[in-house]
């Protein structure tokens, strides 16, 4: 363990030490808690760094549009924030919670904070309850609102760039975005009511779609 943790830079320490400690406090606020879970430090460090664990803002939009139904979008901050703006079909399950949710263990569950912190804490916490099929929405909301709702027009100004930032123009004005285009950045504020899908589709089923039963 030490050897591992010598190896990692000082920003993936940083990282760890915050997601152990927040996690550790999940379950420190409430004397009421008997929930025992072995915590592997390696292993939510690897985890936390690893691509095959998190699903991208572009995948998760694509999964949106087209009524994706095998997964469910969990959003994980306060009720207060997720009637704000959450993300299109997200559940609200605040990470205090997270233990208690009668999630099922097969599911396929995409989880998402603000940023990546909350949410490594969230899947290290199922992970060690044994649910198999845990992601994270990489970046959180702030990298979904940063390339889905507002993309800024690339500095490359290249055919392939500008070819890629009319594609994900359609798709920020499909979510109620608002494409960011020109030299002067505007000012838009982040914290939105949510905005109206310009595009109609059919929805993902209440859950992700029909469950399975445990164990299968």
């Amino acid at each position: 363990m030490k050897k591992f943790l010598s190896n990692l830079n000082t920003n993936k320490k940083l990282a760890l030490a915050a997601i152990l400690l927040g996690f550790i406090g999940i379950f420190a606020a409430s004397p009421y808690n008997t929930s025992s879970i072995s915590v592997n430090a390696k292993e939510l460090a690897l985890s936390a760094n690893a691509a095959s664990d998190k699903v991208d803002v572009y995948t998760l939009a694509d999964w949106i549009i087209k009524g994706k139904a095998d997964y469910r979008l969990i959003d994980l901050r306060s009720s207060k924030e997720y009637n704000e703006y959450s993300i299109p079909f997200a559940e609200n399950i605040p990470l205090n919670q997270i233990n208690d949710a009668g999630l099922l263990r097969n599911e396929k569950l995409v989880l998402y904070s603000s940023s990546d912190v909350n949410s490594a804490q969230a899947w290290f916490i199922l992970k060690s309850n044994s649910y198999k099929s845990v992601y994270i929405l990489s970046g959180g909301l702030n990298e979904w609102k940063e390339k889905i709702l507002y993309p800024k027009t690339p500095a490359d100004s290249s055919a392939d760039a500008i070819a890629s930032f009319n594609k994900i123009k359609e798709v920020s004005k499909y979510f109620g975005g608002q494409p960011q285009v020109g030299t002067t950045e505007t000012a838009v504020k982040m914290e939105i009511k949510a905005p109206k899908l310009t595009s109609t589709f059919k929805a993902p089923a209440a859950g992700g779609g029909k469950k399975k039963k445990e164990g299968c």
